[in-house]
């Protein structure tokens, strides 16, 4: 895995941008567009999330765009309070009841923000899992295993209880839990808290969903246990084809599961690549400070860098970059005028201006 500082990629910035180029820029837009969107089953497009509260209107997610196919694994990294979340919870028809949502989520050409209660309960049984971040505020502390296993069964694939009791003992053991015919009897107070999160792993999955979104899933767990839930998520993303959409900050995660990454800072997307380029290449400053902020086991690191400052109040009265107050390379324009998102080549994209000012000569050198 990647690890330590990215100095040997800096920032050196000479070319001025140039309006006479603009062939080239729709060019890498639509290659773009092409590699992200082709064979999607999920789309999402210009999703702002809000929230009313006493001081001001809070915007928790900003023209959120991205897709991902069936099978792949996309994550979306950033720090506490960036947004990754609210937009899974929107996905989800999660959003708390003074939170407003806007834009497009096409799962298979339909839009899921405009569905009905009853037909999100429907997507989120059969089509669509989710893993929290904590069993214990997920699984019902007052029922035992089995019961909440076989119920989701017999609610949504219209089982009988003999046969959603053997289905559910089957997945039991599919995650790798020891016994699954005892754990069935217990409550989740009685489990390990890796046990508790294979049980909702395995409650994602009973009814073969086509994606899983998993908020956080190894945040709790320790070095250990959270390489064995990650292992299980691999063979079985690859035993049943399932797209899986993972929220996490954890770099070292994201190194290891995603085929892309999305990053969000201040609700906004502000760089997505396949995982290696992300690695290998940073382009925007705050994924920069992101990958220097991983700890190394090559160099004598006495203190981990940072990124100096705080992230930007969320009230809807801000202009600009979300990031500005935080970068090194910040220019004037950065201050009041916030950055397009655009692309850098056929795996790379970023919101940034001074990005902006030598990205055509990338895109000519990828065209």
């Amino acid at each position: 895995m990647p690890c330590g500082c990215y100095s040997s990629h800096p920032y050196s910035w000479s070319q001025p941008y140039s309006v006479s180029t603009s062939s080239a820029m729709a060019y890498a837009t639509l290659l773009t567009q092409k590699i992200d969107k082709d064979n999607s089953m999920l789309s999402i497009e210009n999703m702002n999330v809000r929230f009313d509260t006493p001081d001001g209107q809070v915007q928790a997610v900003s023209n959120l765009s991205y897709s991902i196919k069936a099978g792949e694994t996309l994550g979306i990294v950033g720090e506490s309070g960036s947004g990754k979340s609210q937009s899974v919870f929107a996905l989800m028809g999660l959003t708390a009841d003074n939170g407003n949502v806007s834009g497009e989520a096409l799962f298979h050409g339909e839009n899921l923000l405009s569905m009905s209660k009853k037909q999100l309960n429907r997507i989120r049984a059969e089509k669509i899992g989710m893993i929290f971040q904590d069993p214990m505020t997920s699984l019902n502390p007052f029922m035992k295993i089995g019961k909440q296993l076989s119920e989701v069964l017999m609610v949504h694939k219209g089982m009988s209880r003999k046969q959603a009791i053997a289905e559910s003992i089957q997945m039991l053991d599919a995650v790798r839990i020891p016994s699954p015919e005892t754990r069935m009897n217990q409550y989740p107070h009685e489990l390990s808290g890796g046990m508790r999160q294979r049980v909702m792993i395995a409650m994602a999955l009973l009814c073969k969903p086509e994606l899983l979104i998993a908020d956080e899933p190894t945040t709790a767990l320790d070095v250990t246990v959270q390489a064995q839930i990650l292992t299980l998520l691999r063979e079985l993303q690859k035993e049943f084809n399932t797209a899986i959409l993972l929220i996490t900050h954890d770099m070292g995660v994201v190194a290891e599961m995603c085929d892309r990454v999305l990053v969000m800072y201040g609700g906004q997307k502000m760089e997505q690549a396949d995982t290696d380029t992300l690695f290998a290449q940073p382009a925007h400053p705050y994924t920069q400070g992101l990958l220097r902020a991983i700890p190394s086991i090559t160099e004598d690191m006495p203190r981990l860098p940072t990124i100096p400052g705080n992230p930007p109040s969320a009230l809807i009265n801000h202009q600009g970059c979300p990031f500005r107050d935080r970068c090194d390379y910040r220019l004037a324009r950065c201050q009041a005028e916030t950055p397009k998102f655009m692309p850098l080549n056929g795996r790379q994209s970023i919101a940034c201006h001074v990005k902006a000012q030598s990205s055509i000569s990338l895109i000519h050198q990828s065209a």
